[in-house]
């Protein structure tokens, strides 16, 4: 019996259940794509049985198992199962004109909040005190709370300057409330500005019991198919991994994992390290683009169920086309979705025998494609649905490049069949092998990372001096976070001067990524 070699990745989408094993040598030993499930676990499950019968593998040779789920990206869009939060912010009297939660969905606003109060304290933006630290007020706040209020979500003004006032209030909520308080701090999750990532920490607590939930699901899950033993990791928005102790703790970071493991995927199956990556699934496309092997990242902020924060997350154009998207015509006018069969497909598409037109039938007709039990004859409104979605593709391709001239396209996902080979600004499109499981991959192949979103002065050290302190922290991050110390590299960096400052100042992006040690 061979040894134990292999890691297992998965990925959840609206409309599939990606799964793969990859040997020691990043080589795809056996694929399954399953329906995804109405509480998705069980479709995670479905698909690593079906990925072992598949395969013949014996569970013991698995080593690792790499999740990228949707759990938390539906409970905060469905407004289900999220956690009420006492929201503290540290900022006073700076910040008393615009309250916390503001510009909040009031339905998710009642859903989550237990209380919300501002004392005084924060940071400059060279780390020196706004005002002094109020503890007193933290302890009224907190006393003044139901006993049943075990979530607290943590914000101070420049944080990821000086976390201490952060540090302190939650020091003083463990100690009032106890061990079984959950407490999350906005340093460790958002970057500067303050309402963005004040909302950001907010919907990690709320989420946090969804993903105690996954991961006990998950594990349990894994016990069934005899994977007990294998090291679990799930899928951030970066394009990394994090240990299921970080996932309970920081589970708003899996939101968007999706897409950056498509795009993962697709430089490993091709080995391109920058292009643009279109991923079609059955219910939605998302084109990114690919830097230097990782997803290129949001510089605005990005909403999240109609709440605006500023985390990580890879900088995407969505479109509502996928190979489910459903076809219409009426008087002559030709329209697409925005609804879809979803995992439906196979029951409701004309070309397995359903009643419903969908975009996969248009390919199938026009012969783009080749698949399904049932044949499609072409016609005017097929060649018309076809020219839409090239519109609609051309469209989003040209809204995530930011310079002229053309580039490659890296084409994804199990829908990718519907895409052109002939786009605009598109040097060639690039269709790799085990295209349709790209996100699992992705999953699978996920290095670990550390990044740094912090000012520094400038005004005693030179602009190396500070580089070379992001780099290191931002190594030492990756490190501590189990990525192998000989193999971390630098991925990313970027430094752009404070204008209209007394002091010279600049802010530094750093970000490190390295593969698992031992694997």
């Amino acid at each position: 019996m061979a040894g134990p070699d292999l890691r297992l990745g998965v990925d959840v989408g609206g409309t599939h259940t990606d799964a793969v094993l990859l040997d020691r040598a990043g080589s795809i030993v056996a694929k399954v794509k399953t329906a995804t499930t109405v509480d998705v676990t069980t479709g995670i499950e479905t698909a690593i049985a079906s990925l072992l019968v598949s395969s013949g593998a014996a569970p013991e040779r698995i080593t690792h198992v790499m999740l990228g789920t949707t759990h938390a990206t539906n409970a905060v869009l469905e407004r289900r199962g999220l956690e009420r939060v006492a929201v503290l912010r540290i900022g006073g009297p700076a910040t008393y004109a615009i309250p916390p939660l503001f510009g909040w969905p009031e339905d998710l606003r009642r859903a989550v909040s237990a209380g919300e109060c501002i004392v005084n304290g924060g940071a400059e933006f060279n780390g020196d005190e706004l005002a002094a630290f109020d503890g007193d007020a933290v302890r009224r706040f907190v006393g003044s709370l139901p006993d049943d209020v075990r979530h607290v979500a943590v914000t101070s003004v420049f944080a990821p300057v000086l976390a201490e006032h952060e540090l302190a209030a939650a020091e003083i909520i463990r100690a009032l409330r106890g061990d079984h308080v959950h407490v999350s701090l906005s340093h460790e999750i958002g970057s500067l500005g303050l309402l963005e990532r004040e909302n950001a920490t907010v919907l990690n607590e709320a989420l946090v019991g969804v993903a105690q939930a996954v991961t006990s699901a998950i594990t349990q899950g894994l016990a069934s198919t005899g994977l007990a033993h294998a090291v679990v990791y799930f899928a951030q928005n970066d394009g990394t991994l994090m240990s299921i102790a970080d996932a309970v703790r920081l589970p708003v970071l899996t939101i968007g994992s999706g897409p950056a493991n498509s795009i993962r995927g697709a430089a490993f199956l091709t080995g391109v390290r920058d292009a643009i990556v279109v991923d079609v699934g059955g219910t939605s496309t998302d084109v990114g683009v690919l830097i230097n092997g990782f997803p290129r990242e949001s510089s605005f902020g990005v909403s999240i169920g109609g709440i605006a924060t500023n985390f990580r997350m890879p900088d995407l154009v969505s479109i509502a086309l996928g190979g489910g998207t459903v076809v219409r015509e009426a008087d002559g006018v030709v329209n697409l979705g925005p609804d879809s069969v979803g995992y439906q497909l196979t029951e409701r598409a004309r070309i397995f025998g359903g009643d419903t037109w969908t975009v996969s039938d248009v390919a199938v007709a026009i012969g783009r494609a080749h698949f399904g039990s049932v044949g499609v004859a072409s016609s005017e409104v097929m060649a018309r649905a076809l020219a839409i979605v090239d519109e609609m593709v051309a469209d989003a391709v040209d809204r995530v490049k930011l310079s002229k001239g053309e580039f490659p396209l890296i084409a994804v996902g199990g829908g990718s069949v519907l895409l052109s080979d002939k786009i605009p600004g598109i040097s060639e499109v690039l269709r790799p092998d085990d295209f349709d499981v790209a996100n699992a991959v992705g999953a699978a192949i996920g290095t670990i990372s550390g990044q740094v979103d912090r000012i520094y002065q400038t005004s005693s050290r030179t602009r190396d001096e500070v580089l070379d302190e992001a780099r290191s922290e931002a190594i030492a991050q990756a490190v501590r976070a189990g990525a192998d110390p000989h193999y971390v590299e630098i991925v990313e960096l970027e430094d752009i001067p404070i204008a209209y400052m007394t002091n010279p100042a600049v802010r530094v992006r750093a970000k490190a990524a390295g593969p698992l040690a031992g694997l």
